[in-house]
């Protein structure tokens, strides 16, 4: 039988804590602490990424550096240097690629990858990924967790079971059972709000889906009842693509004091508009859709977007829509830590 008649062996790899693990490795004196990748808490930085002995006190990803202090007195912090990371993640991505050409990465830190064939001729995707997570402790002095499975939506569930440096396999005879054990929260798309939606409904597990009342399912998740359906049942049919094209793209920024005039509100969001549009034209895109995204100074969040029919990467067009989208939010009422225009529904431009 020919490989691409049978299972396939996808692998999801996804670096431990990347960020602080890359620091406390260049740093001696940062290893075995508590340690945050962020800004400052005297100008407001939130925690990009953080260490392992840092989470045992509750530090987490995207939280307030000076909540992170008061729970971790004794928490480092260091400024991310992204060169680095991305320097990294490229010797990280070149060690998949000498494995499969098959190697679609996600982010700085994390990929799938298809080795029904490898270049070692390995017919276990758990030895393939064994060994790869060898090379990257042996060459990089880093850890990774892995995940296999038949499908890219189990090994990203996979990889996540038994972190850190974690190896989990899902065969395919032990994809039922493994189904069974997961709450809702794991099917791919579904956060918090989603979750809360289906738990409404009587759907507290993922094989729960699978005999929900059709008509209540699409009134709580929409069009993504299908989706959701077929995946309770692990099947995803989705390939693992090396060329994946970008689906979107944003500028953001954190202000060091709160900005409460709308007028300035207005100014930013035109300028981080403005540069996005540049990226889009520099990358030979347009876009449908412009999303803008406002924090206020309580943490909480919200986004806007406006679809239009015909794509494009006019900056002035970009612009007056991300303005345009602020007197949908109570910015000008409410102070404003964040603000981030981003572009989504993109397509080569073909003029």
């Amino acid at each position: 039988m020919n490989v691409a008649d049978g299972p396939r062996r996808i692998l999801h790899i996804d670096m431990d804590a990347f960020y602080a693990s890359v620091e406390q490795r260049d740093d001696p004196s940062l290893r075995g602490r508590p340690l945050a990748v962020g800004g400052s808490a005297d100008s407001r930085g939130v925690v990009a990424a953080c260490s392992y002995e840092a989470r045992a006190f509750g530090v987490r990803s995207a939280m307030p550096m000076a909540r992170a202090l008061r729970l971790c007195p004794d928490l480092a912090v260091v400024r991310p240097d992204f060169n680095r990371y991305r320097a990294v993640s490229q010797q990280v991505l070149a060690l998949f690629r000498a494995c499969t050409p098959l190697v679609e990465p996600l982010s700085l830190d994390e990929a799938y990858l298809d080795v029904t064939e490898n270049a070692w001729g390995e017919p276990l995707g758990m030895e393939v990924a064994r060994r790869l997570k060898q090379q990257i402790r042996d060459q990089l002095q880093l850890t990774a967790s892995a995940g296999v499975a038949p499908n890219k939506f189990l090994a990203k569930i996979a990889s996540g079971w038994k972190k850190p440096d974690g190896l989990t396999v899902i065969a395919p005879e032990r994809v039922e059972a493994f189904l069974q054990k997961l709450p809702v929260e794991a099917l791919w798309g579904v956060g918090p709000v989603t979750a809360t939606k289906l738990r409404r409904i009587g759907i507290e597990q993922l094989v729960q889906v699978r005999t929900a009342d059709p008509a209540q399912l699409r009134a709580a998740v929409g069009n993504q009842a299908d989706w959701l359906l077929r995946l309770s049942h692990g099947d995803d049919p989705r390939r693992v693509n090396p060329n994946r094209p970008s689906k979107s793209g944003s500028t953001e920024t954190t202000y060091p004091e709160d900005l409460t005039e709308l007028r300035e509100v207005r100014a930013e969001m035109e300028r981080l508009a403005r540069k996005t549009a540049a990226w889009l034209e520099r990358k030979r895109l347009v876009a449908r859709t412009v999303t803008i995204k406002v924090r206020y100074d309580d943490f909480s969040l919200v986004t806007r977007s406006h679809t239009s029919t015909m794509p494009g990467r006019d900056a002035d067009d970009i612009a007056s829509r991300a303005v345009a989208l602020l007197e949908r939010t109570e910015a000008g009422k409410r102070p404003v830590r964040l603000l981030g225009a981003g572009v989504h529904g993109l397509m080569p431009d073909r003029a």
